[in-house]
Parts: C-alpha cells; sequence; structure tokens
C-alpha cells in the first residue's frame, strides 16, 4: 500500500480518481464537453487489408454513434454539435473537437489535414481527440499531428483493449502488443498526449487477465486511460458467441469490483477519461444494466467510500505482489 493508505486523500476534488473533467476544469478553467465529430473514415479490419468483419464486438459503426453525419462540414458538425450539448447541459465556451467513429488517421494525409484544421481552428476548440489504432500512424501522420499540437493540444485515443495475445486473436484486433508500446513510445516523444482504450470482460478473461491489462496501460507512459464495459450488440460475431453461451456478460457488482481494482493500481497521475460507456439502446443485447449510466458510477463512487478506495492505493503493493495479489 501506499503511505496515505490509511485515509482518503481527496485529491481530485469530490472524486477519489483523477478524472478527465476535473483535469479539464483545472487546465482550461471550466467544465469541457467533447462534440463527436464523423470523419467519414473506415479502418483496416473492413477494408480488406486485416479483413472484412471488424472487431467482434463492431456493431459497424466505429463507435460514433453520437457523431453528426459526415455529410455536413467539420465546422458544421462542431457547430450543431455544440448547440445539442448547450441544449441538454449549462456550457461554457471550451470544447473537444473528437473524431471518434472507426480509424481517424487511416486516410491520405491531405485529407485529415483538412479535417483536423477545420477542428482545430473553430474559435471553441481548445483540444483535439483522435480516436485510431496504433498500427495506422505513419511517418506523414505523426509529423501532421506533431503540426497540429503546435496550434492545440493534441489526443491520440488508441484501442488496445487487452494485453493477452489469445484474446487479442479472438476480438481480431490485428496487431500485436508491440505495436502498441511502440506507438505509445513515439506519440511520448512528440508530445502528443496519449489515451488508451481497455474493455472489461472480454470472454474468457478473468479479473486477473483485465487488471495486467490496466498494470501494463499504467506502465505504458499514457497519460490516460478509458475503460469500457464489454458491450453485447445485435448483428456482430460478439453476439453469436454469447448466444451460444460461450461466456457470460459481466454484473454490475462485477464491473464494479473490476473498476475499484483497476483504478487502485493504476498511477495517481493517469487520467481516467472514461470508466463506462454509452451503448446504443436499440442494438444492446447485454448487459442491459448499463444503459443506467448515472446508477452505475453513483454506485460506483458509493462502494469506492465505502471501501476507502482511491487511484492509485494499492498500486506498490500490486507491483511486489502480482502473481499473489489478493482479490
Amino acid at each position: 500500500m501506499t503511505a496515505r493508505s490509511q485515509a482518503n486523500p481527496v485529491m481530485w476534488g469530490e472524486k477519489p480518481y483523477h478524472s478527465l473533467d476535473f483535469e479539464m476544469k483545472k487546465r482550461f478553467g471550466e467544465k469541457v464537453y467533447k462534440v463527436a465529430l464523423e470523419g467519414g473514415m473506415t479502418c483496416p479490419n473492413r477494408d480488406g487489408t486485416l479483413g472484412t468483419r471488424g472487431c467482434i464486438f463492431c456493431s459497424g459503426n466505429g463507435s460514433g454513434d453520437f457523431a453528426s453525419p459526415r455529410t455536413i462540414s467539420v465546422a458544421e458538425q462542431i457547430d450543431r454539435g455544440i448547440a445539442g450539448i448547450s441544449a441538454r447541459k449549462q456550457v461554457g465556451n471550451k470544447f473537444i473537437a473528437y473524431f471518434q467513429s472507426f480509424t481517424n488517421t487511416y486516410a491520405p494525409t491531405e485529407i485529415l489535414r483538412s479535417m483536423y484544421m477545420d477542428a482545430i481552428r473553430h474559435p471553441r476548440i481548445v483540444m483535439l481527440s483522435i480516436a485510431t489504432r496504433p498500427d495506422c500512424l505513419p511517418d506523414d501522420v505523426l509529423s501532421l499531428l506533431s503540426e497540429c499540437a503546435r496550434i492545440k493540444p493534441v489526443i491520440v485515443e488508441l484501442g488496445l483493449q487487452t494485453i493477452h495475445e489469445e484474446t487479442s486473436a479472438l476480438i481480431r484486433r490485428g496487431y500485436s502488443l508491440d505495436v502498441y508500446d511502440t506507438a505509445v513510445e513515439i506519440l511520448n516523444a512528440l508530445n502528443l498526449e496519449v489515451v488508451t482504450h481497455v474493455i472489461a470482460g472480454l470472454p474468457h478473461e478473468t479479473l486477473h487477465d483485465f487488471l495486467e491489462t490496466i498494470y501494463h496501460v499504467g506502465n505504458s507512459g499514457c497519460s490516460g486511460i478509458k475503460i469500457q464495459l464489454l458491450h453485447i450488440l445485435k448483428n456482430t460475431d460478439l453476439a453469436c458467441l454469447y448466444e451460444n453461451g460461450e461466456f457470460d456478460a459481466l454484473s454490475m457488482e462485477q464491473y464494479i469490483r473490476a473498476v475499484i481494482h483497476a483504478l487502485s493500481i493504476l498511477p495517481e497521475e493517469m487520467i481516467i477519461h472514461r470508466l463506462t460507456g454509452d451503448g446504443p439502446s436499440d442494438l444492446l443485447i447485454a448487459p442491459r444494466w448499463s444503459v443506467r449510466k448515472r446508477e452505475v458510477l453513483n454506485e460506483l463512487h458509493r462502494q469506492m467510500k465505502l471501501q476507502n478506495a482511491w487511484q492509485g492505493k494499492e498500486r506498490n503493493r500490486y507491483i511486489h505482489e502480482r502473481s499473489n495479489y489478493c482479490l
């Protein structure tokens, strides 16, 4: 345990972890919302380069359920997105442009330049966030990202999901762990912020397997992490496995337990970008409890308070007792 293990340090406002909301308020002085954008791209798992069926959990929209249509310009997408958020929430003047769907570095550089620059030059955008794959970062794209970062901060989000090669093959990720490790190293050298996506509840993975992924990400050098519950969606190969009884979806209690363990072994400075996600309700098969996002987060915070848990509390113990870490 760390030296502060007997009392919650309350380092991050009201939450016992370093949330993105806390970090953005510290940097920009107000709450900053993400505006989801559609770049019209595909990915090598779908265009035939690596495959045509995508990852087994992908419904075909690349997680872009909340992005504006690509038929309008990036600037108009941003304006529409801000208007939509403003209609539901009290907002300030600062937003993050988030290229979300599929692999948003997977296009000719001149097309990427036009989209990125349109976004980053919008007067209400303070940061650019780009979701991609670590095997889709050629030198010309890296140079473009570095150029953008000299204008406004840039986050590159990498979909790792798991460090375990057997699971990687099952989900058809399409690249090895060393590709991810190298990408993080290169992006860090270019002073680009790196956020890693991981999934809890992947088929046949244990809690220990999940925590080993978390531990690897915590040591990778990336600045942030997104922890996502595995959503089983209609019309996916994952749904076939689930319906054939080959694995079970996590219960809310199991997921919260996994997240608390994950937070406890992450570095205290790592930014937590997500602890649960929004699956499209009309496509979601399981777990159905995940649609109650606010309830899940409230229960997570309640359990962390009851357990006197916080980010980083168990990191030193996990490092020294990994093989025998008591779950």
